[in-house]
This record gives structure tokens, sequence and C-alpha cells, in this order.
């Protein structure tokens, strides 16, 4: 007898897809819908990605963004890094600020890219924590919460186990499971109680922390970077001066040999960066006399940023300073006295420069066929040929000064000031600077561009490590803390490193033209107390070289145009007061951050005062800057931000005189007389 079968019923073919139900997966198929964070608004963040922020080693980083999800969940926030050169990420836990805003921080340790950027997810242990801490404040069991925090901590266990070194944790975090697990089955006594007491302890939290799940987590793009330069990028002070101007022989054109022997008097001034104006051959052809006279007399020196003879061009030297070994002896003899010789990019050409005979393409054309020479009407520079970055042939002028500065790199030169990067193709400079530092990573270029704001920063984002700035005509004190907290607070401070000039060759400015001593004093003082890079016009500023040329802010006499004899052995107190105040720079290392100001409110509008601090060394410099009138007032000092107690006594050090005073509270007493000193430099020394 057989079995009888049960017929089986047809199955339902599913019909086939519409084209509209193919579609909907379509838009399905890109979503992560089980990703439930959004990170946005992270902070340094300089375009969208599209430029690096700027540090050097030892920098701190700190990361801010807005982290959030639905519902009521607790997050979890990673901050991740790297350096180029490694292959995996480190991270480093963010923390909740206020109002979904996160922070976090990493230090950079070596020079070259860094890239970061954050990962969060929601955190399941931790929002079961929360839960259960309101349920057993409410009297309430959780015997079946515990199941579930026992498959947390199983979690934790596996991840344990897949790390080198944890056997301890893996082992301890299985056994807290057992415990969840027994004590939810007894649903009292001690294994019980002691399952609650440790779910809602801080150790929970230690070890979801430490092996956490991240389940679904979002990772932001794109991935942010750092640019991190050699220390000198961050602190360094500039000398600038002529070569040919070095000489202590009056009648006789000075060389590097003169320079080096100014190389004791200079760096014992405690500068590190000697700043040489260009040091190339100069045209004869419309060659400028004295005062930018259209016509030289005979033995005029020709102006050197008019580059380029039948001698040679850009990467030619003078031969009346010395030889390319003479050049290298003076970097080489530099280094010896702890200092470098940064070099002066001009990109433009006397009519007499090889370029001009060999490559007419590379300069813009009057219709009459001639080349164009350089004009700011109603100026005229019938001695200089702007380069066109227009030409058709723009790869190879572009290959050209790429050449260029990696013979400079050759020579031993490893910090270029670049003469109006302004006038020039951002896009040039974001390539050829990145060009170089793939050969020479320790490169520093100095952007010279006196311009508008926006060109001044797209330079810097381009590459640029140091900027100068409009510190030169920004006199008074509402002027001056208005800058800095534009350089300081802004999104500048990423990306933008000032560097304060209070004149230049190119610069007398109108507020030093009378030749008052305490300006100058101060001037300098602001520089070099404000910023952490800066420099000075050398022996001009030294003896505080004042008389314009009429009407203009420019030096009458100026050694653009001729060679000056200067008294290397004169000494002022300016000259007092720039030596000291370098080896104070160098020794608190509160004056080698300029980001790092907090500005304080003083009773008197002239009176200008700002705390420095980096870790234990705490700094309050004080300026009248009223260089005709004695000024006294109350300063305000923001005793929160240095640890201080309303009642607790502290002494402020004057490093410029000596003297020192025993403060107590936020209002303290200041006097200033611009003809005895126009300010303090006090370290603050807690009691």
């Amino acid at each position: 007898m057989s079995t009888p079968t049960t017929a089986k019923k047809p199955t339902k073919k599913r019909a086939p897809q519409s084209n509209a139900e193919l579609a909907l997966q379509t838009t399905l198929s890109g979503i992560q819908g089980q990703q439930r964070v959004v990170i946005e608004h992270v902070a340094p963040e300089i375009d969208g990605g599209r430029f690096p922020i700027k540090a050097v080693p030892g920098d701190v980083i700190a990361v801010e963004a807005d982290i959030f999800a639905d519902g009521h969940d607790y997050l979890a926030a990673r901050l991740l890094y790297k350096h180029i050169e490694d292959g995996t990420w480190q991270e480093t836990a963010m923390a909740l600020i206020i109002n979904d805003r996160w922070g976090g921080a990493f230090v950079v340790e070596k020079q070259g890219l860094y890239h970061y950027t954050i990962e969060a997810w929601v955190d399941h242990p931790a929002s079961w924590q929360h839960e259960i801490h309101l349920k057993v404040a409410d009297g309430q069991r959780i015997t079946s919460e515990l199941l579930a925090g026992a498959t947390y901590v199983e979690g934790m266990a596996q991840r344990a186990g897949r790390q080198a070194g944890n056997a301890h944790d893996e082992a301890e975090l299985y056994r807290i499971a057992t415990l969840f697990r027994t004590g939810s089955a007894e649903g009292e006594g001690d294994n019980y109680n002691e399952a609650v007491s440790f779910a809602e302890s801080e150790q929970f939290l230690h070890y979801a922390h430490l092996y956490p799940e991240r389940q679904y987590p979002t990772r932001y793009a794109p991935e942010l970077a750092v640019d991190v330069d050699r220390p000198r990028a961050g602190f360094s002070t500039w000398y600038c001066l002529f070569p040919r101007s070095a000489s202590r022989e009056v009648g006789r054109h000075g060389t590097f040999r003169d320079v080096e022997a100014l190389l004791p008097r200079i760096s014992g001034m405690s500068f590190d960066v000697l700043y040489l104006p260009p040091i190339h051959p100069i045209g004869t052809s419309h060659r400028k006399g004295k005062n930018n006279s259209v016509v030289s007399q005979p033995g005029d020196p020709g102006v050197p940023y008019g580059i380029g003879s039948e001698l040679g061009g850009h990467d030619a030297i003078h031969p009346e300073l010395g030889t390319l070994d003479d050049f290298k002896h003076l970097i080489a003899v530099a280094k010896n006295y702890g200092m470098e010789v940064a070099m002066d990019l001009a990109i433009q050409c006397s009519p007499d420069h090889p370029w001009a005979k060999e490559h007419p393409e590379w300069f813009k054309k009057r219709p009459d066929g001639t080349i164009q020479y350089a004009e700011n009407p109603p100026k005229k520079y019938q001695d200089i040929y702007p380069v066109y970055f227009e030409t058709e042939d723009w790869q190879n002028l572009w290959l050209e000064l790429r050449r260029v500065l990696l013979l400079w790199g050759e020579w031993g030169v490893r910090m270029i000031r670049v003469d109006n990067p302004h006038t020039k193709p951002f896009a040039f400079w974001e390539w050829i600077i990145a060009e170089v530092k793939k050969v020479y990573p320790d490169m520093i270029f100095l952007s010279e561009a006196f311009t508008k704001p926006k060109v001044m920063q797209e330079l810097a984002k381009r590459g640029f490590a140091h900027s100068y700035t409009y510190y030169t005509w920004r006199n008074n004190k509402q002027e001056l803390q208005e800058y800095l907290t534009e350089l300081t607070q802004s999104e500048m401070k990423y990306y933008f490193r000032p560097n304060f000039w209070p004149t230049t060759h190119d610069i007398n400015p109108y507020s030093l033209q009378g030749g008052h001593e305490p300006q100058f004093l101060i001037r300098y003082f602001l520089a070099a107390t404000l910023s952490s890079n800066y420099g000075i016009y050398g022996p001009s500023f030294e003896l505080m070289e004042h008389i314009p040329f009429p009407n203009k802010e420019e030096y009458l006499n100026s050694e653009k145009y001729e060679v000056r004899y200067w008294d290397w052995d004169k000494t002022n107190k300016l000259t007092y007061l720039i030596g000291l105040t370098n080896r104070i720079r160098k020794e608190n290392p509160a004056l080698q951050k300029t980001s790092n100001i907090t500005f304080c409110t003083v009773s008197d509008d002239a009176i200008m005062a700002y705390v420095k601090v980096a870790e234990n060394n705490r700094l309050l410099t004080v300026v009248n800057t009223d260089a005709y009138s004695r000024r006294a007032g109350m300063v305000q000092v923001p005793i929160w931000e240095l640890n201080i107690q309303p009642d607790q006594p502290y002494v402020v050090y004057d490093l410029l005189t000596g003297a020192y005073y025993t403060w107590r509270g936020e209002w303290n007493y200041v006097e200033l007389d611009p003809y005895t000193l126009p300010m303090h430099l006090f370290r603050i020394d807690l009691l």
C-alpha cells in the first residue's frame, strides 16, 4: 500500500519588477541607511579641505566639529590622524564640549604632511548604561537589561582578544559577561547586585571606549591636512642688508666677505635669518641713478632688482660681490653662527637678461614689437621687463623658474623672500612651492605682498610659509588690537603666518619719518613681541634713518639706487633694545608663538597690554603707544587665564630692566615715560 502524497500547491511567481521599482531601488543603492551620525562644521578646515593648515613640530592641533544623530542615544567620536609616511591611523578620543560641539587634539611630532579626519558612531553601550541608571534610580529590576549588557561585554572581550597583549582584559570581560548572565538569571542576591554595580560603573565605560563597538560609523570626508614645516617657520628673526653696502671702506663696493665680517655683530644681536636683496648681475640698459633718477651717472651701481646682464641672470652672482664659492662660504659661516641666508626672488629682468634674448616670448610685446617695460602709472621702470605669465610658452617658463630655485637649493639656500608674488598666478605659486619642497622639504617661502587681504590670504593658502602684513601701517592701540585679533582669532590663524616689519627697504612709513627715537623703540618692540616672526631693515632701521623722498613713503638716498656706507660700530638705545629683546624672545617660549595672545583692558587709551602664555612661561607686555607723552593707567590682568586666585599675590619681573613688583588681583597700576622706556616686558611668577 503506497503512502498517499499531497499535491503541492503551485508556487506563485513574483511579477517582474517594474521600471518604477527598479528606479526606486537605484535611489536606495547609494544610501548608507544604518549610518545615523552627522559630522559637520569641522574646524580647522580651509576651503572645504582644499588647503592644509600650518604647524611646526610639537604643535597641538585642536580639532572641533558638530557631531549629532537622531534620537537620544549617546555618541562616541575619535579624531584620526597620521603622518603621510605612516601606514596606519592613530586616534584619540573626542569629548562633548556643549550643544553637540565636540573637541579633540593631537600633536604633530615631525616635519611633513599629516592627514586627519573624524569618525563617530552611536555608542550603544553608553546609551544602555544611561538607561540602566534611570531604571535603577526608579527602583526597577533590570534582569532583561543585564542580558543585553552581557552581549555588549562579550563583544568587548572578542575585540580585546583580537589585539595583542590584552589577554588579561579579555579574561576579565568574559568574567563580567558571565556575571551579567548569572545576575540576570538570579534576579537578586550578590551576583545580581555586583552585576548592577558594574553596569553602572565608570569601569564599564572604560572598557566600552577601550574596545568600542563602532557599529555603522560615519567618517568625515574629505580627509584634512596639516603642513608641518621646520621650527624656523614658526619662530624667526630677520635682518635685511644689501651686501654691496657692507664695506667698511668708503668708496669700495661691498662683498660677501664683508658680510661675513658683520656676522658676529648681527648674530650677537640674536638674529637668525640674514636676508639679502637680489645678488645677481645688474643690467646696464636704462640703468637707474640715485634716487630713482632715469639718467644714471658713471659709477652708479644700478638697482639690484634690474636683474640680468651679459654675465648671467637669476642663476648667476654679481661679480662685484664675489664668486659663487664666496656666497656658499657665507652660507656656511652664517650657519656656524646659528643663522641662515635668505635669498630674494624677483621674477623680472633687465633688458640685458639672457631670457630677454633667448626667450622673448616670455615678455609682453607692444604693437611695434618691442618688449613692454614695467609700469605702475604714472611710474615707468624702463630698466625692468616684467615676465608675462600668459605667454603661450608658460610651461617652459615655469620649468625654468623651477630650475633656478632648485639651483639655489643646491647652493645651500633654504629660505626665499619672494618679491611681489601677488602679481603672478596663484596656480604657479602652488605648483612651484610644492615642486621645490619635494626636493628641499625644509625650504621656507616668505611672501612680500602688500596688497588686498584676500590676495594675501590666498598666497598663504597656496604654500607661502610667511607673509608680510599691514603691521607697518597699524599704529594706534585700536588698530593694532583689531588687526591682531583678525590674525589670531579668525580662520587666518590656521594658515597665515604673519611676519612683522616696522620698515622695509621699499617703505619708509610716515609714522617714523620724524626720526623720533621713542617711536622707533615702540614700533620695533611691538613687532618683536606681537609676532613670533619679525624682521628689520638692518642698519637703516638701527640707525633710525628717516628722511623721506619728498611726499612719499620712500627713503631719500635709498640704497636700492646707490651703495651706502653705514657706521657699523655705532650703537644707541634702539640697538641695545633690539639685542636684549631678541635674547628674551629666544629664552621665553611664550614669545615664540603669535596666536597665543590675550589683550588686556587698560584704563588709558594709549597703553596697550597683552598676555602670552606657553605652558609655565607667562608674560605680560605693556607698551605706551604715545611716543610723546607719559601715560599711566590700571591694567586688568586676566588672572583667570593664569590660574591666579583673586587674593593671591604674584611677582611681575621686568625682563628689560630687572625691576620687579608684587601685584595682587586683576587691576594694577602702570606708568610709562616714552623718553625713559615706553614698555615693560613682565614675566609673571606665582608665589
